[in-house]
Parts: C-alpha cells; structure tokens; sequence
C-alpha cells in the first residue's frame, strides 16, 4: 500500500601519533603502551555457552542506573530477563538527606546512605511491578579478599532484581589532611574504606585497594554470568567549563563526574582480567556483550529521548527520591530526598531527558553473498568474534569464531575491498592502568592480508552487505591484528578518540574515520599498495560520537555526524579529492547519530531522529554535485537509539528500510514509500527479545531482506522479509 509502513519483529533466542601500520601484542599488556613489533602467534579460544540471559550493570552511585541507563533497565525487566545492578560506592557525598523546600537536617553519612539504598529497592520494585515497599530478601555475599557485598533480591511476575552494594567511602580520610575516593585509588592506587550501616546484613568496615576491587568485580562477573555488562562512560568528552557550560558536579575539564570514570575503567579493568585469564587458561572465554553510557554528557547535547521515555523515567526517579513523610520501614530514611518530588524533570541540567550511549554505532555488522548466507560480526567477551549462517534463510548460527583483538569498544566497523576480502576495524583499549601513559587507545584493524604470524583461520561464505560479491573476507587464513594509532599524540586526549568508521572507495583506497578528543573529525587512508596515510585532522564543527560514510555513484566519500544545531556533512567535490565539511541546515537539528546509504538510483538517503520526540526524518540528497536535500519520509513513534538505513533495491531508488530499536528494546524493521513531503504513520510490533545495539539491516539473496541484532543472550537474531513491499512478521527458520 503506497506511503504505508510497517513493522516486524526481530525473531531470536531470548605517546606519538602513529604514521604507518605496526602490530601489536594481544592479549593486552596492563599498564605498558603499546610496544609495536611483530605479533606473536595468538591462541585460539573457544566461547562459553550461556543458558540464561542475565543483565549486569557497574555503577558509581546509586541512581546513576536511573539517570543515564535507563529506559533501557526498565525495558530489560519487562523482557524478563534479570537484572543485576552493582553500585561500587556508597553514594555517601557529605550525608545531607534535605527534601525540597525543607530545613537543611544535620549530615548523617550512614542514614543517607541507607536512606539511598532503600530509595533504590523503591524504584526497582516499581520497575518490576510491585508494590513500592515490597519487602527485599537482604544477604550478604562473602568477598575473594575478605569482606562482604550487601545483595539484595527481589522477584515478582516473573521478574528478577539484584541489587549489590559494595559501599566504598566517597571520602576517606588519609593521614596528613584531605581525602581518598575512588578516582584517586584507580589513578595512585591507596586504600579506601566501606561505609557501615546502621541495619543490614552486612556488618563492620571493610577495605579495598585498586587490585582488590578489579579482583571484586571480576569475582560478581564470574559468580552471576553476565550475558550483558553495562558500564558508564570509561572515556567522557575534554569539556571547557564557562558560564555557557557551567561545571555542576563535572571533574575539571571533563564532561562527566569523576566516579562514573573510575568505576567505568575499574569495570573495563576487570572484564578484560576475567577474559585474558580464562582465555590463557585454555578454558571457554566468558560470553557476553557490554554497553556503555554517557553522564553528564547529555546536557552539553540536543536531548534524545521521547516524552513518554522522559516521563517514565522522571516517575521511577521520584520514587527512587521518596519523601520524609512516607513509611516505608527503612531506619535511614525513604529515599533520596532531593531527587524526589519532580526535581528530574525540573532540573535545568535535563540529564533525565537524554540516554546516549558512549558507542553508538556498536551493534552486529551484517554482511551477506549472493546465496543470501549471512556472516554477522561483533565484539562477544571483549574480543571479535564471527557467526556464521549455516544456511541461507535458516536463521541458524555456527558457534562464534574467535578473532581476538581484545580488549575491544563494543562497536567494530567491516568493509570489503576489491579483492572482496572483509576488513574489521576496531577501537581497543591498548592500556588500562592508572597512570595516564599506560590508560591508551589505539584504531585497530584486522586484515587477512597483513604481515605477521597466522592466528586462525576458518572458512564461511559473505560479503560486504553493499555488494554482491560471491567470495568472503573469511575464506583463507585471518591474519593479525595491527595498530593504525591514534590520531591524538597525547595520552589523556587519546582517550577520548570513538570508535572507527570505515569505507572503501570506488577507486580501492579505505578510508578510516573517528571522532577526535576536539569534537570533530580526523580520518587515515590505504592506498591500493597497502600503504596508510598519516593522520590528518579535517576541518568542520564539534559533532556527537557516532559517525556514517558513504560512497555515491560518482565515486564521491561522504561522512555524516549530529552537530548542536544541524546534521554535518563531510563530501568530497570529486572523487579522490579532499573532504570538506559543511553544515547542513536546511534539514533541521538532529537528536542522534545520522545515517547514511547510497541509493540505487545514486541519489544520497540521510536518516536522523528529532531531538525530545520519537520521530526519525529521512532525507533524499537527489545524484550529481548540485543536489538538494528534499525530505521523503517521517516515522513516528519509532523509539529511541540509532539506526541502520536501507535504501531499497528498486529501479527508481524507492522504498527505504529503516531498522531501529523500540521504546522497549525490541528490534523494528519500518518500511516507508517515498513522498513529496512527509508522510507519517505509527508502528507497533508485539513483544520480543532485547535488542542490544544497533540493528542492521541488509540485502540478502533474490528479493529478501534481513533484519539482524545481538540479543541478550549474546548471539545474533535474525528475521528476513521477501521483497520491498509490505513487511509482515515471520517466524525464525
């Protein structure tokens, strides 16, 4: 039906810039930079086999989960799949519990802390639909080091919460004056203190220092199994403080609270610890994927999530906040006072109105053959790793293929050359110690056609999901990881580097693409000898993390970001030529990172949410150097979250496919004609299993459609549609 849209499920189981290529060691080294050198030959591993999905998320304080993770913990809970929320800190700060509009009570840090604790047991129970005062079964769970965690469980209509507190002192005194948090004990080391509660299981004070709490976090992961790690932002933005910018509760120059960065490297630390360790044991490496979640982040940003998403968000948040006149049984207090009673969505900071992720482009990369076989890759347990179709149309998986790499960003970035080899592209965490020289990240490619000792080797059919190449990147041996470096010289500015975006063109150069610590856009190119560029920094504005490249008909790169105030655009005037940025205001303010594909009539699709709504806009950018961009499709009601872009298989370069994410995190294939002007319509879809990432969406085989995403129980899922007309849901295969 012209101009109609429609929706299917996801079926599935519930130091110095570096100017040439070098290799580098794997598994990492902690705490040393990358040496370089040859790479030694890399052991192959086997991943374990979950049985049952299980969410893990690592946090600094209580609420940070309610803040910046959220709605996606609410969508996981309604998916039936349990949560476990760790909070490292005790959230003490100086112990005022001061309700809006009251007298300031006298600080009383163990009150507050519980008086925080209890405010979560709220707004979980909320979370899981039960009564706000539901009564928690309270245990303390023994510690490798000495020392206990407070676990608190609650289960209702199927639904699961675990709530873990490890409650490190914010502020513990050291001998000579001043204090210990944990943001000193990741970069000096020291030892900080537990903050004791006035009830509770667990008793007396306890101490940690900076082994013991990665050996503390990776022992929760080995004991719950995590199919899913959540972390906060391990590497917040460079941020000038002004009176445009005002620092609030920021560390200095940074775009974030000090504690969400430690406890985010802390928990990268003890991922990578708990999978080096079971890989050089000989043993199955865990098997899971992460996320990871901007902080403060979100008020420097156009706001992405809809109404409903804030308002829900905001409701569990004045549970969490509570009141000192309710009765909720606790000896500390109700809740935390000052986040209650409306303050979330009052707050001019309007952290509760966005969720951004730290990696948005992270998410499974599809490629299919002509037979329409699909190889999806991904970042499981820190590491890449390949699944295989065991056939074309079945739905059905090989065990995933180790590719190494580790410790990996959970967004890779897969092209094809002219040879149809596939080339992986990743951002790993080359350093992860205190010390500013040794915390280092590096641009990392895979490419069976490098020099260096032989890893592995496999054989499976794909190609690019752009192509109809017959011959797969995997066919031969997969060579070593090498280092493209890093386009910031300076470690603490490295840091701050995204993940690569990569894109072969026409003439057979790849261009590699990130984010730099300023912003904005520095790029590589390999020539068709093999030889990389040096770096080179492009001119252009400050976008958002999350970048989109592609080639048009006349041979042209184009890569896309979300500026403050408009989608911006990278083009080259010919093919070859230098890329050039520009912004492109006619096509309004973009909520989230843009996406862009090629047509097959070359004219250019450009797909990007409206900020504060549920609304994504595409744009046709019709072929030639003198086009305009014309809008020819709105979807409402389409969630939050990036999204992949298809631009259909018709003559006249119609019928664009977008793959997206629901407000409750399952994945949505949303098919729309082109039109004139806008044309709008509402999508539903029944329950189905979390999406994880980015969905993608691609060709595969005559006249069918795939829609692929990485569940929660770590493994891909897939659901193919026949044709470009009018999608219904069908059943895994």
């Amino acid at each position: 039906m012209a101009g109609a849209l429609a929706a299917v499920t996801v079926a599935g189981c519930t130091g110095q810039t570096s100017t040439s290529a070098k290799a580098t060691a794997a598994p990492v080294s902690f705490g040393a930079p990358p040496t370089g050198g040859v790479l030694p030959a890399v052991a192959r591993v086997t991943f374990g086999t979950p049985t049952t999905a299980l969410v893990m998320q690592v946090m600094a304080h209580p609420d940070d989960d309610l803040y910046f993770m959220n709605p996606d913990t609410a969508a996981t809970i309604e998916r039936h799949v349990p949560v476990v929320s760790v909070y490292v800190t005790s959230g003490d700060s100086f112990g005022v519990n001061r309700a809006p509009g009251g007298p300031r009570p006298l600080a009383n840090v163990p009150a507050y802390v519980s008086a925080r604790q209890q405010g979560l047991r709220q707004a979980y129970a909320r979370m899981l639909g039960a009564e706000i005062f539901a009564p928690w079964t309270r245990t303390a769970l023994a510690l490798p080091h000495g020392g206990a965690a407070e676990v608190d469980v609650l289960e209702h209509d199927g639904r699961r919460a675990e709530l873990v507190f490890l409650r490190i002192d914010m502020h513990t005194p050291v001998r000579g004056g001043g204090t210990l948090g944990i943001d000193k004990l990741w970069a000096d080391g020291g030892t900080v203190r537990t903050v004791p509660l006035p009830d509770g299981p667990v008793r007396g004070i306890h101490s940690f220092d900076r082994q013991t709490l990665i050996d503390t976090l990776a022992f929760l992961f080995t004991t719950f199994r995590p199919t899913l790690i959540r972390t906060m932002d391990p590497d917040p933005d460079i941020q000038i403080h002004n009176a445009h910018n005002p620092r609030g509760s920021d560390q200095g120059g940074y775009s974030d609270h000090r504690d969400h960065t430690a406890t985010a490297l802390f928990t990268w630390r003890a991922m990578a610890q708990w999978t080096e360790k079971a890989a050089a044991s000989g043993g199955p490496v865990p098997t899971f994927l992460t996320e990871a979640y901007r902080g403060y982040y979100n008020q420097r940003w156009p706001h992405n999530l809809p109404q409903a998403a804030v308002r829900f968000k905001a409701g569990v948040l004045d549970v969490y906040g509570g009141a000192p006149d309710w009765k909720c049984g606790d000896v500390g207090g109700c809740g935390d006072y000052g986040v209650g009673q409306g303050d979330a969505l009052k707050s001019p900071r309007g952290w509760v109105r966005s969720t951004h992720y730290r990696y948005p482009t992270s998410g499974p990369q599809a490629v299919a053959a002509k037979d329409g076989v699909l190889t999806v890759y991904g970042v499981l347990g820190t590491r890449a790793a390949r699944w295989t179709e065991t056939g074309a149309g079945r739905g059905q998986w090989s065990a995933p293929h180790d590719l190494g790499g580790g410790p990996l960003a959970p967004a890779l970035s897969v092209v094809t050359d002219r040879a149809g080899h596939h080339l992986l592209f990743g951002l790993r965490f080359s350093g992860l110690s205190g010390a500013p020289e040794g915390n280092t990240r590096e641009i990392v490619l895979l490419d069976q056609q490098t020099g260096g000792a032989t890893a592995s080797s496999d054989s499976s059919h794909g190609d690019s999901s752009h192509s109809d190449s017959s011959h797969s990147s995997a066919e031969g041996p997969i060579r070593g990881w090498r280092s493209l470096g890093n386009p910031e010289a300076n470690p603490v500015r490295g840091r701050r580097v995204g993940p690569p975006t990569a894109v072969t063109g026409k003439d057979g150069r790849i261009h590699v693409f990130v984010r730099n610590a300023s912003k904005g856009l520095s790029t590589r190119v390999r020539d068709t000898k093999g030889q990389w560029s040096d770096w080179q920094k492009l001119a252009g504005g400050q976008v958002q993390e999350g970048l989109t490249a592609t080639v048009d008909h006349d041979g042209r790169i184009h890569v896309f970001a979300a500026g403050h105030r408009s989608v911006y655009q990278w083009t080259q005037s010919t093919a070859g030529a230098e890329l050039v940025g520009r912004p492109l205001r006619q096509t309004g303010v973009p909520g989230e990172v843009p996406e862009v594909v090629t047509a097959a009539d070359g004219s250019l699709l450009l797909a990007f949410r409206r900020p504060e709504t549920a609304e994504i806009a595409v744009e046709r950018l019709t072929a030639g150097r003198h086009g305009r961009w014309t809008p020819v499709a709105a979807v409402r009601d389409a969630g939050f979250g990036p999204l992949a872009l298809l631009g259909g298989k018709s003559g006249d370069g119609a019928d664009p496919l977008l793959a997206v994410r629901a407000e409750f995190g399952n994945a949505l294939l949303v098919h729309g004609e082109y039109r004139t002007g806008p044309a709008a319509a509402t999508s539903s879809a029944p329950a189905a299993p979390f999406a994880v990432g980015r969905p993608a969406v691609l060709p595969a085989g005559t006249d069918r459609t795939a829609l692929v995403s990485f569940t929660v129980t770590a493994t891909p899922g897939v659901t193919r549609v026949h044709g470009t007309g009018t999608f219904t849901q069908l059943a895994t295969r």
